[in-house]
This record gives structure tokens, sequence and C-alpha cells, in this order.
């Protein structure tokens, strides 16, 4: 065990994935095919949602969607400072400005209590949405946002790119799958290699509006279209309708897409399994994310905090096991930093957070084995 490297994500490509790919390579289409499609058929179907829109990237689509729910420059946003960087980025991309709020120091997600603390500090009208981020894997409770949301006049952005399979139960005991457009306005997710859907890069936007959902298209491919066009000289003519982008995706990477989607709901149930041993081993000695009532993590992450974090994380690199931190504080970035914009917001919370989190190897073909050693390496280190 000593000698083979333990990653903190991982990647798994099966024959099955490798044969469609090469069955693409061999079709008709790289790209713009028929594959690209019956992705995003299949993964709307697979969270409940109405449109999903596949793109190039997840940061692409956060980008297209902050600017398909009406975003511009001067605008103002609210997000977790516990997110990767894309998740307030996506706003700077078109001009608007990214405020931040507390997270809720037990679940790791954007505080409501601060989100709206933050909302009623302003004029009316000061904020234009909402990026909440589905943060390791657990869902935000959008019914309990879409209520603040509505009471602002806010849209919402979901990002669950840790999230595809995870879900809550609302008020009314229906199960509101991550992405599913219930709640929120659009969501987005990743297929980077160590998420749960791995097409090498890739991204879903998915939305219940039809309206966003047509914007979308638009500004994934240059904002040209050959529908709803003013005229048409033939069979070649297009229109360039706005300014947008070359975000597309390629069939092959969708065909790969499509064959780790039919594996998410087992690998979601694998997830929770090692989440569960992880549990077992730590209570009472590691704190780890709080799992309220009724939500399904999704477990992209495994996060545990430590007061040597620095200490556990060299330990379990000499060790082979390659701990990951998530994340930065994206307004301690040097970037945020010297824009500044609510300097004055107490973001405690979040910062404590940063100075403690380690995640730890999560990923379904990591066997007990190599589990059973993960957890031994972290006690020893901590001497519990």
């Amino acid at each position: 065990m000593r000698n083979k490297v333990i990653p903190y994500g991982r990647q798994e490509v099966t024959d099955e994935d490798i044969k469609v790919v090469i069955e693409t390579l061999k079709s008709d289409f790289l790209t713009q095919g028929p594959k690209i499609k019956e992705f995003e058929e299949k993964f709307a179907k697979s969270v409940d949602a109405r449109y999903a829109v596949a793109v190039n990237n997840a940061t692409a689509g956060l980008h297209i969607a902050v600017m398909a729910l009406g975003l511009k420059e001067g605008d103002r946003v609210i997000s977790t400072p516990i997110t990767f960087a894309a998740s307030a980025n996506c706003a700077r991309f078109v001009g608007a400005e990214v405020w931040f709020a507390d997270i809720d120091r037990d679940t790791y997600l954007l505080s409501l209590e601060k989100t709206r603390e933050l909302i009623l500090s302003k004029p009316k009208g000061f904020f234009k949405g909402i990026i909440p981020v589905d943060f390791a894997g657990l869902p935000v409770n959008l019914e309990d946002f879409r209520k603040l949301a509505n009471e602002h006049d806010l849209w919402i952005l979901e990002d669950a790119c840790h999230a595809p399979g995870g879900y809550f139960i609302d008020s009314k005991e229906q199960k509101q799958f991550c992405g599913n457009g219930v709640y929120a306005d659009a969501a987005v997710f990743s297929f980077h290699p160590v998420k749960h859907i791995a097409c090498g890069e890739g991204g879903m936007v998915t939305t219940n509006s039809e309206e966003v959902y047509k914007k979308l298209l638009l500004l994934r491919s240059h904002g040209i279209t050959k529908e709803n066009m003013s005229e048409n000289h033939g069979g070649w003519f297009y229109e360039m309708q706005t300014l947008g982008f070359n975000y597309r995706i390629t069939d092959f990477q969708a065909a790969l897409g499509i064959s780790q989607l039919a594996r998410n709901e087992r690998g979601v149930i694998i997830r929770n399994e090692i989440s569960d041993r992880y549990k077992k081993a730590f209570l009472g000695k590691v704190k780890f994310q709080t799992l309220p009532e009724n939500f399904l993590n999704a477990h992209h992450l495994f996060v545990i905090e430590v007061n040597d974090r620095k200490g556990l994380y060299d330990y379990l690199h000499e060790n082979k096991i390659y701990a990951q931190i998530h994340y930065i504080p994206v307004h301690k970035l040097p970037y945020y930093k010297e824009i500044g914009y609510n300097t004055d917001t107490d973001l405690s919370k979040s910062e404590d957070y940063y100075s403690k989190c380690i995640s730890l190897p999560m990923y379904p073909t990591l066997s007990a084995e190599e589990q059973d050693f993960v957890i031994m390496k972290t006690l020893e280190f901590l001497n519990v």
C-alpha cells in the first residue's frame, strides 16, 4: 500500500466507455452531432429538469448561464467564499460585482441568514441574483433560498458541479434533485475528471425555462442560429443574432458522458458508503460536514477539519495519500482582495473553516483497503 498513490479524486474509465468513444470517433460526427443531443436529454431526465445544454466546461456554463439570466455590467450578485473561483468569476466575465456572504459552520454551505442580512443591508434592487454552491455534494436548501429570492426579486443560479445525484426532500415531501430547476432558475454541472461524470472536460446547464434555454443555445455557439430568422436565402443561410461564444462540447465527449452518466446513480451510493465508513471512524474525534435530515449528499468530497492542517497534509502526502484543500476562500485570492467590494462583511466562519479543512480521498473505485490506510494514517497523525 505504501508504494501506491491514493489521490483525493480519480476518474474511472471502463472498457464500455472506451468502446462508445471509439464508435463515435468512427462515426460521421466529431462535434455538433447526435450524441450531444442524446447526452442533454438523458442528463435532463436524470435530474428531472426540462432542458439541458451541454458545454465545453462548467466555467463556460456558468458564464452563459448568468448572461441568459440577464446579468450585465454594473449588476451585483451574492455567492459563497467557499467554492472554486469560477463560481464568482462568471459574474466578473460580464462586468458584474460579486459580494460574498458567510457560510453555515456545520454544513459549509452559503448561509441563508447571512445572505438575508447582506441583502437587507443594501437598498432594494441592489442585488440581481444569488449563486449558491452545493459544496462537496451537499445540496443547498433551495426551497428556503427561493422564498428569500422571491421577496427581493432575485434569480438563483445553482452551482451543482459537486452534486449530480444529490437531493433534498422539501416541505411538500417532494424529492428535489440538484439541478432540477424547481427552485433555481438554472444550474450548472461539471464533467472534469475528478467529478462524478468524467468527460475529460465538459459541463451542462439545466433549466426549466424555455426562454433561458433558447438563450443558452444561442450563446453556446457564437450567437448564431438558423431558427426564427428575419430572412432566409436558402438552406445555407444563418444569422448571428448576438455576440456569443464557441462553448460547444464534442460528440465523443458526449458519448463518454452518456456512458458515465449510466453509472452515476450507483456511484453516488458507493460514495455514501465510503462517507459512512469515514464517519464511523472519525465520529467524536474529528469534525466533518453535517448531513441535515432528508438530504442526500452526492459526495464529490469528504472534508474533515483539524487544527494542524498543514501537518496532516504533509504527513498524508509523505505516505502517498494526496489529500487536497477545498478551497482557499475566494475573497482571499489576490484578484478579489484588490477589488474588495464588501470588505466590511464578516466572513470569519469561512476563514475559520479554511484554516482547518482537508479533503480525504473520495471516489467510487477507492477500495476498502485503501480507505482503511487513509483512516489509519490520519488517526495516527492526530494521535486520537
